[in-house]
């Protein structure tokens, strides 16, 4: 049943669609209220709230900008959002529980994490349907994919691996041991390293691709506070290759590393429970959710300070931005 559209009224008056005079569209997952919230990246103010499926967690966007696509994990499906209209136009298979996804690099095909099967499902977009199914390690999570497309990671929570997959072939070609929980895959721009963030070991492998060895174990102190409270979970890396961003969950920061050196240059102050991180298209700025505290924060990349935490729906834990 196609699901109403929400307003905020304090921004009714706010047009949709992003034109030339507007900033890319801000799409957030809100696990616990069921929505995505919609936030104009230019004024950083929420623009519509749209109600999806039960539990939303990951989410991405067509790289035409269209159709969002967002996990709606305790549905077991993907469904899928006309940015246009914000309606909810269709849904694509997957297994159960389905948490966190990446997009292959020519658009056509959604790599998901079913963490109740340990499976790894591929859809083609286009006809919405199974291509493959891979047996993985114990509650999979995790998903990155190699600039190329001829790779895909995905983490195992409970099997403490990362998962080295043929996109041709559909079969694991390494595996790499990392520390407890690994909750997200990362490839560096290039493509000759993977991120691999360990959420209870508290640390960032970084995997050599093609040796599929770990090279180097990037760790984190902040003053004050216990080391299990420092959980490493979404990681970006800016287009140069040249400096990551790691959400720390409870640790309430969102870490800058320099991807040269691995040595970590600073910790940034943002919301609780962060989760999730995106780069505005233009890498001017990156937003965390942050899930306790239930808004999102805007940081400026070029000084790596805050700029503005923003409302959003409760428990923030995905967030994509639009291309256009």
């Amino acid at each position: 049943m196609r699901r109403t559209l929400r307003l905020l009224a304090a921004t009714a008056a706010l047009p949709f669609l992003a034109g030339p005079s507007l900033a890319n569209m801000v799409y957030v997952s809100n696990e616990k209220d069921n929505t995505v919230t919609v936030v104009d990246s230019k004024s950083m103010e929420v623009v519509k709230t749209l109600e999806v499926g039960q539990r939303p967690r990951g989410i991405t966007i067509s790289q035409d900008g269209k159709f969002v696509y967002v996990c709606a994990s305790d549905d077991d499906t993907v469904e899928i959002i006309d940015t246009a209209s914000g309606e909810i136009v269709g849904s694509l298979p997957s297994g159960p529980d389905p948490e966190l996804f990446v997009l292959s690099p020519d658009g056509k095909k959604l790599y998901i994490a079913n963490e109740d099967d340990n499976l790894v499902t591929v859809i083609d977009i286009e006809s919405k349907n199974v291509i493959a199914e891979i047996p993985v390690g114990v509650e999979p999570e995790g998903m990155g994919v190699s600039p190329d497309g001829k790779t895909i990671v995905n983490t195992s929570e409970t099997t403490n691996m990362a998962h080295f997959i043929n996109t041709d072939t559909h079969e694991i070609t390494d595996n790499v041991l990392v520390d407890s929980r690994p909750r997200f895959a990362q490839f560096k721009p290039d493509g000759s390293e993977v991120w691999v963030s360990a959420e209870v070991g508290g640390t960032v492998s970084v995997i050599d691709n093609a040796k599929r060895e770990v090279t180097h174990k990037i760790t984190f102190e902040i003053q004050g506070l216990r080391s299990e409270q420092i959980q490493p979970v979404g990681i970006r890396i800016t287009a140069d290759g040249k400096k990551a961003y790691v959400a720390l969950g409870p640790a309430n920061r969102v870490a800058v590393v320099n991807a040269e050196t691995y040595e970590v240059e600073k910790y940034i102050l943002v919301g609780q429970r962060v989760w999730q991180l995106a780069f505005t298209p233009d890498g001017k700025s990156i937003i965390s959710t942050n899930g306790l505290s239930n808004d999102i924060t805007f940081i400026d990349t070029a000084t790596d300070e805050p700029i503005k935490s923003v409302t959003v729906g409760q428990l923030p834990w995905g967030v994509v931005v639009a291309p256009n």
